[in-house]
């Protein structure tokens, strides 16, 4: 990933991304900040390939999927017999990102006392992994990106504020999609070119209903959620023109729950798999077993009902 395979159309985003392209020159930590979905990798991953080190490792590391009893020994090492299970030697991330570029995604979840030995190798270059006695020195570029407040973290005492000062030199935020909403249908354009292509399908179109009802969403997934609604609408509907009506109901409706019912769960509960048969059974009796007819009255694909029906032996 380069900067130049970043889509916008967008001044807001394209000053942030020629700002990002001069910091990725130096070596200086960065911290990249912005909601989820915004492309915080991304933008991680092209700071990487636009710098001196392009051509050493750049290894990327989610903190909220680290183990908590585990993770001081993923990140820095440990020497065999350290703990219980350590049977081997274990040179650590920072290790295998030596010469190049650690990424340390979600940095918020990661653990205060992680932080101190981070902030500590930060300063000096050096880690001193589990049941070593010597230090090692490394030489790692550290990004690091977080959605959180890390400010309103520090000032809680939820992060440490000598670390977040540590990190925050060259700070890197992402606007979010409804920011930029130039980029919304170069977005949906080529999403849906890229995933005719992927799944080998037809080309889907959203016409322009749809289209003016997408530059209208608020996007509170960012680019990730618009993406999944193009992978979605090109398997789905392959080859199609979309119209409002095949939109996703919190994209027809915002601000509505996506489901209401009055159905209320009895307080002696139910059998699901009955109720599942029972309803599937009404629906083709009403419908004559017309599958399509059927799937409308409950709000679900054909597929599903099919799906649905082979599950429930009724097929």
């Amino acid at each position: 990933m380069r900067f130049d395979d970043i889509l916008t159309r967008s001044p807001v985003l394209e000053a942030v991304l020629r700002s990002a392209h001069l910091i990725a020159q130096t070596d200086a930590s960065v911290l990249i900040t912005g909601e989820s979905g915004t492309g915080k990798e991304l933008v991680a991953h092209a700071m990487h390939a636009a710098s001196p080190r392009h051509q050493q490792p750049f290894i990327a590391v989610n903190c909220a999927a680290l183990p908590e009893t585990l993770a001081e020994s993923l990140l820095f090492g440990h020497r065999k017999g350290a703990f219980t299970g350590a049977d081997n030697n274990h040179a650590g991330l920072l290790t295998a990102a030596d010469g190049g570029t650690l990424f340390l995604d979600e940095i918020g979840e990661l653990p205060l006392n992680l932080q101190a030995k981070l902030l500590r190798f930060l300063e000096s270059g050096e880690i001193l992994p589990l049941g070593d006695a010597q230090a090692k020195r490394l030489n790692v570029r550290v990004f690091a990106a977080t959605h959180r407040d890390l400010f309103t973290l520090a000032e809680r005492g939820e992060f440490r504020r000598d670390l977040f000062f540590r990190l925050n030199i060259i700070p890197v935020e992402l606007p979010p999609l409804r920011e930029r909403k130039e980029d919304i249908e170069l977005l949906l354009n080529h999403f849906l070119q890229q995933f005719a292509s992927q799944h080998q399908l037809p080309r889907a179109s959203f016409d322009k209903p749809a289209r003016q009802q997408l530059l209208r969403h608020s996007w509170t997934g960012n680019v990730r959620e618009l993406r999944n609604l193009c992978e979605r609408c090109s398997i789905l509907l392959a080859g199609r023109e979309i119209g409002v009506t095949n939109l996703p109901h919190e994209l027809r409706n915002p601000g509505e729950p996506a489901h209401s019912t009055s159905f209320s769960l009895p307080m002696h509960g139910v059998n699901l798999d009955e109720l599942e048969r029972d309803l599937l059974n009404q629906a083709l009796e009403r419908t004559q077993n017309n599958k399509t007819h059927a799937a409308k009255l409950l709000g679900i694909s054909r597929d599903a009902l099919n799906y649905r029906l082979k599950k429930q032996l009724l097929a």
